[in-house]
């Protein structure tokens, strides 16, 4: 919910700047828009999608009871009702049933110190009027954006990149290091852009500022972990039931993205079982000639009839993706090459007119070890002679899959190097793996530090960052109750032995198994995404396009392009059927750089 902006220490044009801000992020929060001259040099403003007591009084920037604290902030607070219990025993009075409210009114009471203790999906600028202080913050687990530019003491902050560039302080610059890291993970590196000198505000990083935009203090909010029982079925069930019933808690319609796997189909039935409350579901179908790589329209009618939804299946052609191309480009903020980025554009399109909030089971898999990847891991950690056999003679090793000789490329005798080439699109050469291995969770043991680069490099910069960019661009509010804080603390707490042995999402597929769903848990592994192969291969004018944009990427910036990167833009007719992902990644890059005229 919601768009957030912040201009400080900006005397001339300040007033200008944040209006403008404010416009280029009204998509996030089409209900209201409003922005505050706080005092000299500090401007804020804020966009409100009503989630919440949806009355006028709930609307942003938001005041605290004695006037103080303002506050524009996106997000959700799950635990607000606590927080309002112990305002209330304080002698706060509310006036509203927002958690804005309840937000805006434990700053004021406890500052800084009381960030810690939200729970949510959260980035907030919080101003204290009596100090001339202002917090900003974002939540731990990186669910909702946060992005910053400061020169010379001016500070921009906003929920889109597009809001800085909107404040007409700032000449974009294309950073074309970024190259290096969106060619093999299909995004930029944690904190940066691909604009210079615009970041991203790093999940759980807290800030102090004065007015004058000096820093006071600054730290990072930890995700609790401790030693832990292995839970039982039923406790992760009591967790599970308790995470959906927040999640889908709002004053407003909820839908559900719904792709009849386990994860979106658990969220469905635990919802069910609790409240018998019929939800709009909404999937993606394609032409029935590519349904038989394809198949999450057939399985997720078949879920949705069983619980008497009013179902809604998007067919998504080569012709549609092409006429709508250009103006999903103007709404992705950061390039993310992956397919499943314009399928969630399209999915909340439609949903608009249904719903104001999308759930999505993002986070099951990186948390319970669902992916193919995290198999072969397994295999590669408990195998290790026979690991190290196929490493010396790989090259030699037949295969007749691209998977199968993905997994033979990213063996390696270095277990964070093999992991590192596992969740990567190619092996990545020895001299650019440092740049990648900085990000990996080194103190952790093997299989945890695999399942938290996940959660950390990959469901944030990748599937949580499509999921906000998509639907907040047609005014939605997208929610994860797998990434509900006791569920990632336990996933987190859990030993490396008591993850080796739980088998991929065991409770979640003991859970639909139990309930006689075990057509969901047997389905085969299959991800969110165009079949790209065939269209590629089928329809002319798409191939056309597609080829044609990279040779126009490749000759105004293949100077800058990693070796691989230029081979495969150079070759990339001759490479469909091999290489077709990729091709579609630097497709998405050479696009939204055409837009931004870098």
């Amino acid at each position: 919910m919601c768009g957030i902006n912040l201009v400080l220490n900006n005397r001339d044009n300040g007033e200008l700047a944040i209006q403008q801000m404010m416009e280029a992020t009204r998509h996030r929060g089409p209900d209201q828009s409003d922005w505050i001259k706080v005092d000299q040099g500090v401007w804020l403003a804020g966009n409100r999608l009503k989630i919440l007591d949806l009355r006028d009084i709930a609307n942003q920037p938001v005041f605290s009871k004695d006037g103080k604290g303002i506050l524009v902030w996106n997000g959700a607070l799950y635990n607000y009702q606590d927080l309002r219990n112990e305002l209330l025993d304080q002698g706060i009075v509310f006036e509203t049933q927002s958690d804005s409210e309840v937000l805006v009114n434990w700053l004021r009471v406890f500052g800084q110190k009381g960030v810690s203790k939200l729970q949510g999906m959260f980035a907030f600028v919080f101003v204290d009027q009596e100090d001339q202080t202002i917090i900003v913050g974002r939540d731990p687990y990186g669910k909702k954006p946060l992005y910053y530019w400061e020169s010379d003491g001016t500070w921009l902050f906003s929920s889109e990149t597009k809001g800085i560039l909107a404040a007409g302080l700032y000449r974009k610059k294309l950073e074309s290091a970024q190259f290096l890291p969106y060619f093999y993970s299909r995004h930029t590196f944690p904190e940066e852009t691909f604009f210079q000198n615009i970041f991203q505000w790093l999940p759980g990083k807290v800030m102090l500022l004065d007015y004058k935009g000096d820093i006071l203090n600054q730290f990072y909010l930890e995700i609790f972990k401790r030693p832990i029982k292995l839970p039982s079925q039923n406790d992760f069930r009591e967790m599970l039931t308790d995470a959906v019933l927040k999640h889908f808690h709002a004053d407003v319609p909820v839908g559900i993205i719904l792709s009849g796997g386990v994860d979106s189909t658990l969220l469905l039935q635990t919802w069910m079982q609790q409240t018998q409350v019929p939800l709009h579901t909404f999937t993606i179908g394609f032409e029935k000639k590519y349904q038989r790589n394809s198949k999450d329209a057939r399985y997720a009618k078949t879920v949705a009839e069983k619980y008497h939804c009013a179902h809604h299946e998007i067919t998504v052609t080569p012709e549609l993706v092409m006429e709508q191309w250009q103006n999903y480009i103007v709404h992705l903020d950061q390039p993310i090459g992956d397919s499943a980025g314009f399928l969630t554009w399209k999915l909340a399109m439609s949903a608009k007119p249904y719903v104001k909030v999308l759930i999505s089971g993002a986070g099951a898999d990186e948390l319970f070890g669902g992916y193919n990847r995290h198999k072969a891991y397994k295999w590669y950690l408990k195998h290790p002679h026979l690991s190290k056999f196929l490493i010396r003679f790989k090259n030699w090793v037949p295969t007749w899959s691209r998977a199968g000789r993905k997994f033979l490329d990213g063996l390696d005798n270095d277990k964070m190097a093999t992991y590192i080439n596992f969740s990567s699109l190619y092996q990545i050469p020895k001299s650019k793996l440092n740049a990648f291995s900085h990000f990996y969770p080194k103190q952790l043991p093997p299989y945890k530090a695999a399942l938290e680069w996940d959660r950390s490099y990959y469901l944030i910069h990748d599937v949580l960052k499509i999921h906000d960019n998509a639907c907040m661009s047609h005014g939605i509010e997208g929610r994860a109750p797998y990434l509900d804080q006791p569920l990632v603390e336990m996933s987190l707490s859990l030993s490396e032995d008591q993850h080796l042995n739980l088998g991929p999402k065991e409770w979640l597929n003991g859970l639909l198994n139990a309930s006689g769903m075990e057509a969901v848990t047997k389905r085969k592994k299959m991800g969110f995404g165009l079949p790209l192969k065939d269209w590629m291969r089928d329809h002319p004018t798409f191939r056309k396009t597609i080829l044609e944009t990279l040779r126009r990427f490749e000759q105004k910036h293949g100077q800058d392009f990693p070796e691989e990167m230029l081979n495969l833009i150079q070759n990339a007719e001759s490479r469909i059927k091999t290489d077709y992902l990729a091709i579609w990644n630097l497709f998405v890059l050479g696009s939204w750089l055409e837009y931004h005229h870098l």
